[in-house]
């Protein structure tokens, strides 16, 4: 008998992705996963139903789609480096828009009517009020950006025509682990700020500052980091969300920011990863990269009043002792434990 709580999870063996799929395996809902393992990712759960494979690819999507009794598809599926974006825009249309476009029409062909979409704040460009809110003027430097907004527009017209309703998150700064349950960053190569930190703080290598001239207080790029448990809380909440409203006639799709509203600067990570790791890092002190604002920070009004959102993980010593266990691959790290009774489920 097939479940009607059956969610496909594209990307679901990636960072964001496999963190959601289990909060919602503890919820009771069947996860199947489509993820072609490109980063070479380890996963080895059985919370889950893995399928290798292209998240585009029509065979697959038509055997999951007939096979499974899909209520909702969450896709976290995209190549996400701004820079590599900007060198190599083909890739990222040809992933992160055609194919794309492509699950979107086998989820109408399978009457298949709630999305939710990883998006970005990406879609904001350099901002011109702070912090941004979702009425913030769309205007994306990068084919990064630009993609995610392409879906956006794209889950718009789905909607009016074909009733696909749909959530679409607009992340900040993913950041954190949670490795009692195995869970964290699996990139090859990594781009992101806590797991290059950490790794150089424990290899003994050299961490490039990128610039310590901005308008903040100690010069160094002020961020909004946002723990992966509260991102994959949102999802929840949001599919939650589409599940509830969808059984009117009542126009439920949305875009929500997802941060904090809080930001912490290059430095102020650094300072506190030292303390949390016990050693040292090696700086050197580089130019400012083109395009990189002063500061990025997520007007959360939004979410917390809609869904109930609020974050319950993403102080900075949370977010960087997590992602520093993982880092070790030592979970019960003896000076520093999270408590397991601890809920970490809506």
């Amino acid at each position: 008998m097939l479940t009607s709580k059956t969610i496909l999870i594209t990307g679901g063996a990636g960072y964001i992705g496999s963190h959601t799929g289990f909060l919602l395996s503890k919820l009771g809902y069947k996860i199947i996963i489509i993820d072609k393992l490109l980063h070479g990712q380890h996963f080895p759960h059985k919370w889950a139903t893995l399928i290798k494979g292209d998240f585009s690819d029509p065979k697959i999507l038509k055997n999951i789609f007939e096979s499974f009794n899909i209520k909702a598809v969450m896709h976290f599926a995209a190549f996400i480096e701004v820079g590599e974006s900007v060198k190599n825009p083909i890739e990222f249309y040809e992933n992160n828009v055609s194919k794309t476009l492509k699950l979107l029409n086998s989820c109408v062909e399978h009457n298949v009517k709630k999305f939710i979409f990883s998006s970005s704040c990406a879609v904001y460009g350099n901002p011109i009020q702070m912090p941004m809110n979702e009425k913030h003027p769309l205007n994306p430097v990068s084919p990064y950006g630009k993609n995610k907004l392409t879906i956006e527009f794209a889950l718009q017209d789905y909607d009016k025509a074909y009733g696909l309703k749909f959530i679409s998150l607009r992340y900040f700064n993913a950041a954190g682990a949670y490795p009692e349950e195995g869970l964290g960053e699996q990139h090859n190569p990594e781009t992101h700020i806590i797991p290059l930190i950490l790794r150089a703080i424990k290899n003994k290598k050299t961490f490039k500052i990128f610039g310590t001239d901005y308008n903040t207080k100690d010069g160094t790029a002020l961020r909004d980091y946002i723990h992966v448990l509260d991102i994959a809380q949102a999802h929840v909440l949001a599919l939650k969300y589409l599940e509830t409203k969808t059984k009117g006639t009542f126009n439920v799709s949305d875009v929500f920011n997802l941060g904090t509203g809080n930001g912490y600067t290059v430095k102020e990570m650094i300072n506190a990863a030292e303390k949390i790791c016990g050693n040292k890092l090696q700086v050197e002190i580089c130019g400012r990269r083109a395009g990189d604002p002063d500061k990025l920070l997520a007007d959360p009004k939004k979410i917390r009043n809609i869904l109930g959102w609020k974050p319950k993980y993403s102080d900075l010593n949370n977010i960087l002792m997590t992602a520093w266990l993982w880092e070790k691959k030592n979970i019960f790290l003896s000076q520093y434990h999270l408590n397991k009774k601890q809920n970490y489920f809506l």
